[in-house]
């Protein structure tokens, strides 16, 4: 694999599919060779779009193609756990969309599968790869803001969305927490590690699934974070780490943002910009492409152990709200 292109397959034809598959064209060492889905029209539409070669009829079907090296999970969450173990099953690497599936154990199923069949497996958890996330959590290790007391972080959107919609069906893994509030919650990880004490309250909607909820992640040490997600409205999309000596604002959309704000004590607030083409997938895919290359059956940057923490505290948070799937 070092002297060719990584090939690359992607499960369904959505619309994260349609933005992983232009973003994956910026890397010189990936290659797009397949697209699979479960109606062979949706994927022969989809490869006739992007300029892909080849189409499958069926999940299986791609997994079995002998010229894909990883395939990149684009489902609804609630399919990922089935989509997933799939191409594990046939021995392919993975890139499999957040959440990385409804509970932590089908996650950590998932994760199993992968070492039992020696093969590459990451949560494509793009904000722990931006640029500009990167040039923080940076500062932050220099000392720029001092210790880190406090992160506030949200992510709410409005439809409204129709009952069957998957941000509210139960069957589709629907509700805020899965789909917006993995966001915050992976940027408080970020900066202040797995928490001590979760708090968290919801107002679920007439689905049973939560439209608005709020999270509070304590720490020992003294430490606090403030969560909030919600499908009842549009929120300022931004996240704030603040520290003993200073504070760093992640621009909306903080989960991919392409600016922040420094505010040291006593100096002007300096703004920091990095753009970059397309939308941000890129940088996931070419993580991927590195660990493949170098033999790593998961990433550095996004271990296993961090994925399985993730969907540990959803758990608890579901538990605490009363949201449940079938």
């Amino acid at each position: 694999m070092n002297d060719r292109p990584v090939r690359w397959g992607i499960l369904a034809t959505g619309g994260i599919a349609a933005s992983f598959a232009e973003d994956l064209k910026l890397l010189p060492d990936a290659e797009l060779v397949a697209v699979g889905s479960r109606s062979p029209e949706s994927a022969r539409a989809f490869a006739a779009t992007h300029g892909i070669p080849r189409a499958h009829g069926s999940w299986a079907e791609l997994a079995a193609d002998p010229d894909v090296d990883v395939i990149y999970v684009a489902t609804p969450h609630s399919a990922h756990f089935e989509a997933t173990m799939t191409c594990l099953d046939a021995g392919k690497a993975v890139l499999c969309e957040k959440p990385f599936t409804l509970d932590s154990a089908r996650a950590r199923q998932m994760v199993e599968r992968a070492r039992e069949k020696n093969v590459l497996l990451m949560e494509a958890m793009w904000t722990r790869l931006n640029p500009v996330v990167l040039r923080a959590v940076q500062l932050v290790r220099d000392g720029a803001i001092g210790e880190v007391t406090t992160v506030s972080s949200d992510f709410g959107v409005y439809g409204p969305f129709p009952p069957e919609h998957r941000m509210r069906a139960r069957a589709l893994g629907g509700g805020a927490l899965l789909d917006l509030g993995v966001y915050p919650i992976a940027i408080a990880l970020l900066f202040l590690g797995m928490p001590d004490h979760v708090r968290a309250w919801a107002k679920l909607g007439p689905e049973g699934t939560d439209e608005n909820t709020a999270m509070i992640f304590g720490y020992d040490r003294g430490a606090v974070a403030t969560l909030t997600c919600g499908i009842l409205g549009v929120t300022p999309n931004s996240a704030v780490i603040s520290g003993s000596a200073g504070r760093i604002t992640l621009h909306d959309p903080a989960f991919v943002p392409r600016a922040m704000t420094l505010h040291r004590d006593g100096a002007e607030p300096e703004v920091f910009t990095e753009e970059f083409p397309g939308k941000g997938y890129q940088f996931e895919a070419a993580e991927i492409n590195r660990c493949l290359r170098a033999g790593l059956i998961e990433s550095p940057a996004i271990p296993h152990s961090l994925t399985l923490d993730v969907m540990g505290l959803l758990d608890d948070v579901r538990a605490q709200i009363g949201l449940s799937y079938d």
